[in-house]
């Protein structure tokens, strides 16, 4: 008699977990069968009533019978929550699409604006970029580059040195922030062979703080090695460059010598500029502007970097990228390049849908 009870809840009970279509439904299916006051457990409840072997056989009937509708509870309550999420998504439509807002436009960092625009530059004429770390090691930014021991710029005062570290032989080896780009150019020409044209760019650091200049700055250095160049394609690539920049046809630039270590000869570039009535204009005047460093790479640079001097030579160019910004878009302090400051950026600032990209000029 009590078999025939329970095969006969089951099959109610079923019958009510398929037609529930909502997961109130369900839920109400789930608490009129399992519930405090489920039917399922009230019979479960009169098995104290019981005695021997008819409660054993009831309770074991009684368990079976609350595990299948659970489980058939479980699924149906998957189905339709899934369903209800289908359809959802079917018919719910969320803009999540900021409303325009012009008083809060954005703008590109003069400092980003400029480095695509040198890169835009020189890649018109055949350069390609190279990349290294900021954290370098003595080697790599003095020695390889001709730096002779005791030279000013190995100094604490000039440079960020950071606490002695072994290197993988268990020497001792000076680690620092890099003070110029120009390691970028020793790493990339010690793990390939000439030709080489390439450009470097990104942070640099040194130590010193005033109108002109700040503890973090950005360069671009340029590098080509190759058996046939010569001073004449140094100026020529520069003379180019400074005229594409600075948007004037007409740009005097001079080379005057100078002294860097790793260069030989080395030169420093002036460009040709007015300041007539205290109005500084870039062009031909009666003044010049030094803008950049250059010169032939050093036969022992060359040989500290695998490459044979007697059979291959180049030049290499480095300048300051804020340096380049200040000059051509009037910036009068360095330091406010990293003050954060957004009216500074609304003011200085370029549109971000207005790229440099000459290629399609």
């Amino acid at each position: 008699m009590m078999n025939n009870m329970i095969a006969q809840l089951k099959e109610e009970l079923s019958k009510m977990v398929e037609s529930a279509k909502t997961i109130a439904e369900i839920e109400e299916v789930r608490v009129n069968a399992l519930g405090k006051k489920g039917r399922i457990t009230a019979l479960m409840k009169g098995l104290g009533k019981l005695q021997g072997e008819e409660r054993k056989e009831q309770g074991i009937a009684l368990n079976s019978l609350k595990d299948e509708i659970k489980n058939l509870i479980d699924k149906q309550t998957a189905a339709l929550k899934k369903q209800e999420m289908d359809n959802r998504l079917a018919s719910e439509v969320l803009d999540i699409t900021l409303s325009p807002r012009p008083q809060r436009t954005g703008h590109i960092h003069p400092i980003s604006q400029v480095i695509e625009e040198l890169v835009t530059i020189f890649a018109d004429m055949g350069f390609q970029i190279a990349e290294g770390p900021d954290i370098e090691d003595d080697y790599h930014n003095f020695t390889a580059l001709n730096f002779p021991i005791g030279h000013p710029a190995r100094e604490m005062h000039d440079t960020f040195f950071m606490p002695e570290d072994k290197d993988e032989e268990g020497e001792e080896a000076k680690k620092l922030l890099r003070t110029h780009t120009s390691s970028v150019q020793i790493r990339y020409m010690k793990e390939n062979k000439p030709p080489i044209r390439r450009i470097s760019m990104g942070r640099t650091y040194r130590s010193d703080y005033d109108m002109t200049h700040t503890p973090m700055f950005h360069q671009i250095e340029g590098l080509v090695v190759d058996k046939s160049t010569h001073m004449g394609h140094l100026k020529g690539c520069l003379s180019d460059a400074c005229k594409a920049f600075f948007e004037v046809d007409e740009l005097p630039v001079r080379f005057r010598p100078s002294f860097f270590p790793f260069v030989e000869p080395g030169a420093e570039v002036d460009i040709g500029c007015s300041r007539k009535d205290g109005d500084f204009k870039i062009g031909a005047g009666d003044d010049w502007m030094e803008i950049l460093g250059c010169g032939m790479i050093h036969p022992n640079v060359l040989k500290n970097c695998g490459v044979n001097p007697d059979e291959y030579q180049g030049f290499a160019f480095g300048m300051g990228i804020e340096r380049m910004a200040m000059l051509k878009y009037g910036i009068p302090d360095l330091r406010t390049f990293f003050e954060s400051d957004v009216r500074w950026l609304n003011y200085y600032g370029f549109d971000a849908y207005n790229r440099p990209n000459r290629a399609t000029d």
